[in-house]
């Protein structure tokens, strides 16, 4: 296929903000993603960002929620959270050390992930993880 033509297969699920709703997130995205060598890299990332949403943004309220949405093509796996928003600042990635019992959640999305993507939106921010399927001609991946 070819890249410029081949189409993505999109899904979305909104989410109540529980905290077990962040299973049911990670088991969304590996129903998905069955078969697919990326899948547990996948499943953790859903689970990092989704809980990120629930622990520092009005997704963890009583009324609160979070979205996912994830896109396949034959190039790139694209997982994404958006949540209520009310954190006051984007999320960013800090590198803690070890003994650090919050603050690692993004640096580890984005040690697995190829690339990782902040987006504001609707009051919310939006965090796109990519992890790319398959290296583009001469080497490099997508």
């Amino acid at each position: 296929m070819h890249e410029y033509t081949s189409t993505a297969r999109v899904w979305g699920l909104t989410c109540p903000g529980f905290p077990e709703e962040v299973s049911r997130a990670r088991r969304w995205t590996r129903d998905i993603l069955r078969g697919s060598p990326l899948a547990e890299d996948a499943e953790l990332i859903v689970s990092e960002l989704s809980a990120n949403a629930i622990l520092h943004t009005a997704s963890g309220l009583t009324t609160g929620s979070f979205h996912l949405a994830l896109a396949v093509s034959t190039q790139v796996i694209a997982l994404s959270v958006t949540d209520d928003g009310g954190a006051g600042t984007a999320p960013k990635v800090e590198h803690q050390g070890q003994e650090a019992e919050h603050g690692r959640g993004l640096g580890m999305v984005s040690a697995i992930a190829h690339r990782v993507v902040v987006h504001d939106s609707d009051g919310g921010h939006t965090v796109t993880a990519e992890l790319f399927t398959a290296p583009r001609p001469g080497g490099h991946p997508c």
